[in-house]
């Protein structure tokens, strides 16, 4: 039995723990690349595939949130996104809240050097965030007439979340690189998550998390919904410079089971939203089938012609004002973010037309909904190594 899993009765299993040294031992785990979804008896006809997603009380033709990046999220993109079918959360911390025209730091930003990025990227997002931009941007959404979603580190949560409930927003995420129910402080009161989200009007979806007890807790503070995954994001360097992080495939896959522990416990379905590590619809299939209601995805949406960060994009702690560990990252133009997520797609590297991707996989396995296709059988390379 893995260490630290004896306590989960019906929801473990038996897991073989790897010596690493005297006295230490650790679990192996597994990313998306080390696994593949095993064909079924049956086959189905990809028109007969329902990719719909529930969250609370709005249902989506995708299971996409976008992430919630600067160079992924704009008030235009928000609302392409939400015609597709998905969700895409705005940064309420980001360029949107701080500039009334970013527009030209997004060109400064993507024409800067490697080695003057960090430093000038600090320098820009010192500008402090304009309370009245949070509901002018969430009502700039809205007008569209789709879902409106903004994330807040837990940090500013208390102090911008009263700003984008004025403007009556839809959907709220509370984001980290690692978000848990129980933070401790000796020098400032921290977010009380389960307190808080008890007491809101709207969903909340909470995370980073990366282990069964970590998801589970984050369920039993009354979340909509948990994102899973620390470390994985393209733009990530927490693995690099903070040695923090789990393989996606283990890390969804214990989610499943925190799932399936708080709904016997609870008679309430928390959505798992795998986030990070993601760049073609194989991907994207392996992920629900490990369990995931849903993906998060940032490089992708990066690439598209209409992405505010001109074929760059960076993670909020790239612009930590001390200690920056993300990365500007690089990823081109791919195609409208129509031809990325749903067609047609031009090329053969899995990379556009990805929910048509996952639709033909859920077809080719025989499964018709996201529900019935995390249920698949999957199956580990006999060459797979330890993911890093």
């Amino acid at each position: 039995m893995a260490a630290g899993l004896s306590e989960l009765g019906p929801y473990s299993c038996e897991v073989a723990d790897v010596e690493i040294g005297i006295g230490k031992s650790a679990r192996r785990a597994y990313g998306l690349a080390d696994i593949a979804i095993v064909p079924s008896r049956r086959t189905r006809d990809p028109e007969d595939v329902d990719l719909s997603w529930e969250i609370d009380a709005f249902t989506l033709d995708l299971p996409l949130m976008a992430s919630a990046m600067d160079g992924v999220v704009s008030p235009t993109t928000a609302v392409e996104i939400g015609r597709l079918g998905g969700v895409a959360p705005l940064n309420l911390e980001g360029l949107w809240t701080r500039y009334e025209d970013p527009e030209p730091l997004f060109r400064e930003i993507a024409e800067l050097s490697a080695d003057k990025a960090t430093a000038r990227l600090q320098e820009i997002y010192a500008q402090p965030i304009d309370p009245d931009l949070v509901g002018q941007r969430i009502r700039e959404i809205k007008e569209a007439g789709y879902v409106s979603a903004v994330a807040v580190t837990p940090q500013r949560t208390e102090a911008l979340v009263p700003k984008a409930l004025a403007a009556e927003v839809d959907l709220l995420v509370i984001h980290g690189t690692v978000v848990s129910a129980e933070h401790k402080s000796k020098t400032s009161e921290p977010l009380n998550l389960k307190r808080f989200i008890r007491e809101l009007p709207i969903p909340v979806i909470v995370g980073g998390c990366a282990s069964y007890q970590a998801a589970l807790h984050l369920m039993r503070t009354g979340a909509a919904g948990v994102l899973v995954g620390v470390g994985r994001g393209n733009a990530s360097t927490t693995r690099d410079v903070l040695g923090v992080g789990v393989a996606q495939a283990t890390a969804v896959a214990d989610a499943r089971g925190a799932r399936m522990r708080h709904l016997d416990e609870t008679g309430i379905y928390c959505q798992v939203i795998a986030d990070g590590g993601m760049s073609t619809g194989g991907d994207i299939a392996k992920a629900i089938a490990c369990g995931a209601d849903a993906v998060m995805i940032g490089a992708p949406l990066a690439a598209a012609a209409e992405a505010p960060g001109h074929g760059f994009h960076w993670g909020n702690a790239a612009v930590h004002p001390t200690r920056p560990r993300g990365a500007r990252v690089e990823v081109g133009t791919l195609g409208t973010l129509e031809e990325i997520l749903v067609g047609p797609a031009h090329g053969n590297d899995g990379r556009l037309n990805l929910f048509g991707a996952l639709r033909q996989a859920m077809a080719l396995t025989g499964y018709e909904s996201v529900k019935e296709f995390q249920k698949a059988e999957v199956v580990v390379s006999a060459s797979a190594p330890v993911s890093p």
